[in-house]
């Protein structure tokens, strides 16, 4: 009997866009992807050893490279679009982040109807996606981030003095300066809040301006985090661990130690840039450290 041979179906191997909704309160919040970058933890991780992160991601089945997400978060107010942070753009590469857009799209919205971008900090992973090649990726957007942030890295004096970090300061210009030449950035200080609903909260230390957000509707209540975490199988555990590319390592480590414990006190929810993809969860005590409990999933059907 002849017999029909069929070909295998080829392999795909990509991702679909990141996007994952959610309510809270009378605000969507949408989790949206810029992909991931691997990361040599051990290399860049500080006030510890490369064996004993080896073995901290051994525990969760974890070795380096690691691929780390880059996280961002769209919060629809219902009168403003906001979003916090833009990922890494091209900064990184090909083929490393750069899926911000993509995602921005496939969960329903258009760049340009972005009304307020925030930043939690102008590291390149959390400001290269404001441009998309010469023109600004959001040309509606206001761009809001604090005042000590944008006078840290836009200064020429900082610049001409950078060293070894030159880099992270001609990334930031590159980025930011074009909104501000378009009358669109707009610092804040210390009591301003940003956008209604959500409010800036400094936590100086991983850069001088660092700050996260405090989004709250109808009595609900999510935290942005930022950088205030790198790696989670490490700083989970060992809060304490630091990164060799904080500004203030010593800084970065009380303001961690701080937030994690009033945040596992309350049980809040937060957002982590880069923590896997949502990066929406919250913390446990456990032990000297904390444990991660991702936000459970919902098809929103309901």
């Amino acid at each position: 009997m002849p017999s029909a041979v069929h070909a295998a179906a080829p392999q795909v191997r990509t991702q679909a866009p990141g996007y994952y909704r959610m309510m809270l309160g009378d605000f969507e919040v949408t989790a949206l992807s810029d992909g991931t970058v691997p990361q040599t933890i051990r290399e860049v991780a500080t006030r510890t050893t490369p064996e004993r992160v080896t073995a901290l991601l051994a525990r969760d089945f974890l070795q380096d490279p690691v691929e780390t997400s880059i996280n961002a978060f769209l919060i629809n107010t219902g009168t403003s679009l906001v979003l916090v942070d833009t990922g890494v753009g091209n900064l990184f590469g090909p083929d490393v982040g750069g899926r911000l857009l993509q995602s921005l799209r496939a969960a329903g919205y258009q760049p340009e109807q972005v009304d307020v971008v925030l930043l939690t900090h102008i590291h390149s992973d959390h400001s290269g996606g404001l441009m998309a090649g010469a023109s600004r990726a959001f040309p509606n957007a206001v761009l809001r981030v604090h005042s000590r942030e944008t006078d840290f890295w836009l200064s020429a004096e900082n610049l001409a003095k950078a060293g070894e970090a030159r880099k992270f300061f001609e990334d930031a210009r590159a980025m930011v300066a074009p909104y501000q030449a378009a009358g669109m950035l707009k610092p804040f200080g210390d009591k301003d809040v940003p956008v209604p609903g959500i409010r800036a909260v400094p936590t100086p230390g991983h850069t001088p301006g660092h700050c996260i957000y405090v989004v709250e509707s109808q009595g609900q209540r999510l935290s942005l985090w930022g950088d205030l975490m790198h790696f989670g199988p490490v700083q989970l555990r060992e809060p304490a661990v630091t990164v060799s590319y904080d500004v203030d390592s010593r800084a970065a480590a009380a303001q961690r130690a701080r937030v994690f414990a009033e945040a596992a006190g309350r049980g809040d929810l937060v957002g982590l840039d880069h923590m896997p993809f949502p990066g929406l969860g919250r913390l446990a005590a456990d032990g000297k450290g904390y444990r991660w409990i991702p936000a459970n999933y919902t098809s929103g059907q309901r």
